[in-house]
């Protein structure tokens, strides 16, 4: 372990990996500063760029782009109070209002600091619970393998918002598209038409950058322009926005910082722990942390309008929930959020398979991720100070010229995977599709779940049937896949369960 510890210092603090994380600081900045782009969508376009880069210095463009998009969707958040990803919705809450009063640099510095004090948190809490996840992981065979894809997959449930039945429409499509191909276990062709091309299945990649680059571009090109607070409000423009007077207050003081603490380290946990749930992120976490923070403080009527403390809840959770994010996906092979799916098919790419086999045989890479999440923060720390309201400006840029570029880097990137032309196709097509969930309110979560998890249901659960006594009882012997079928019971009907036992107790007590 320790040779592993030195291996990963000595890889990581080189120039080329800094300066390629350095650069994926700096275009996260941007796509997250940018109103309707999104973390998801920069690591979606930029993974084939990355291809051609050594493992360690592509994952850490990755993660710079990352780490530094969730934190700088704030910027136009609390100036303009227009979330610039889903995961800074809370902090147009309070953000705004702060910048509204002549203290914008200082809603600036709280974004910063308690969006890189957050993440460093959530990281933190990565180290200290991967390693002895991924060691109870080794215990699991096929069965407990199956049943974990299988809980994976009950989350579609959580993530298909209102729309539970489309939800699952979308998940099994998913899954039928995890089934293309030849069989890993038979070699069997299934559903490849006679195409050649359709033997290895589809590529996961090129899905990936049609749902969340294509179709999120032609989404906001479909919707009316942002808003141009300059001609709606001629006393709330931009520019004043970021003005103020030389005696505003422009950081938070130590003595402040530390009554926050509380707050601090409530949401922190609350985050990671959200984050760990498959199929939630940073606009979940961050909300929750803002409802209950707000129950438990002393100055509870404040937030909403314009509380130094919400601001610092919202921001500190949007980047602790990458924490359990991560946790999730190395330690399990379960995607946290959508960022984490298109992770999983980087480290694959790299021929790094995320789950307990990769502590176990490459835990020098584990430690050069850790690393390299923690120099993303430091970034975030040292450059948003310097540049967030810089970055705030290219809010003005046209939306139709970003959407294009957009869908330019789609089409290219998915080329240059394989140099494959069907992957273009299977990419156009795939941004159709999420172009048609986007505008029908359907999640495309289920169907990233699906399509990672498929593969891994099947083959174990396979795997499963062979092992005596080759019947359903194989998953309720073993204690792992029994507590795991619990938990699958309780994501799918625990809702359901204790409203029913909490309506018996009223009828009792009646």
């Amino acid at each position: 372990m320790p040779e592993a510890i030195h291996s990963a210092f000595s890889t990581v603090f080189t120039g080329p990996i800094l300066i390629y994380t350095f650069a994926g600081v700096i275009l996260g900045m941007f796509i997250g500063a940018m109103p309707g782009l999104s973390a998801t969508m920069g690591v979606a376009i930029l993974l084939p760029i990355t291809f051609w880069l050594e493992p360690r210095a592509g994952l850490g463009m990755l993660f710079g782009i990352y780490n530094s998009a969730i934190y700088a969707g704030g910027i136009s958040a609390v100036l303009l109070g227009i979330p610039g990803t889903p995961a800074s919705i809370a902090s147009t809450f309070d953000g705004p209002a702060i910048s509204k009063r002549g203290q914008p640099t200082l809603a600036l510095w709280i974004n910063t600091v308690y969006s890189a004090s957050g993440g460093i948190f959530g990281i933190i809490i990565l180290m200290a619970a991967s390693f002895p996840i991924a060691r109870f992981a080794l215990r699991f065979g096929a069965p407990e393998y199956a049943m974990t894809a299988l809980f994976g997959l009950s989350m579609i449930v959580a993530v298909s918002g209102k729309n539970i039945s489309k939800g699952l429409m979308i998940g099994f499509f998913g899954l039928g598209l995890a089934m293309v191909g030849m069989d890993s276990m038979q070699g069997v062709k299934r559903y490849t038409f006679g195409l050649p091309i359709l033997l290895d299945g589809f590529s996961f990649v090129p899905i990936m950058i049609g749902l969340f680059g294509i179709g999120e571009a032609l989404k906001q090109l479909s919707e009316s322009p942002i808003p141009n607070y300059k001609k709606v409000d001629k006393k709330s423009t931009q520019s004043d926005f970021i003005k103020e007077t030389p005696e505003v207050k422009k950081r938070l003081t130590i003595k402040e910082m530390f009554a926050y603490k509380w707050a601090f380290f409530l949401t922190a946990i609350i985050s990671v722990f959200i984050g760990a749930v498959p199929g939630t992120g940073g606009d979940i976490a961050s909300l929750v942390s803002w409802t209950q923070c707000r129950n438990f403080s002393k100055e509870r009527e404040k937030y909403g309008n314009g509380s130094e403390e919400a601001l610092a809840v919202t921001c500190t959770a949007n980047n602790a929930s990458i924490g359990g994010a991560m946790t999730t996906m190395l330690s399990l092979g379960i995607p946290g959020d959508s960022v984490t799916a298109i992770l999983i098919g980087a480290l694959m790419m790299y021929n790094y398979t995320p789950g307990p086999l990769l502590f176990r045989d490459h835990a020098d890479m584990v430690y050069v991720i850790f690393l390299l999440l923690i120099i993303c923060n430091a970034m975030i720390l040292f450059l948003g100070n310097l540049s967030s309201r810089i970055f705030a400006k290219f809010t003005k840029l046209p939306r139709a010229w970003i959407s294009t570029t957009i869908v330019l880097f789609s089409f290219v990137g998915s080329y240059a995977i394989q140099n494959s032309t069907f992957d273009v196709f299977v990419c156009f097509a795939a941004g159709l599709l999420g172009f048609t969930l986007a505008k029908a309110g359907i999640s495309s979560g289920p169907l990233v779940l699906a399509l990672i998890l498929g593969d891994m249901l099947e083959s174990n659960f396979v795997r499963s049937m062979m092992l005596p006594p080759g019947t359903y009882a194989t998953f309720f012997v073993r204690p792992i896949s029994f507590i795991l079928i619990i938990l699958i019971i309780l994501s799918l009907f625990g809702r359901n369960i204790i409203d029913t036992i909490l309506n018996s107790l009223k009828r009792n007590r009646r």
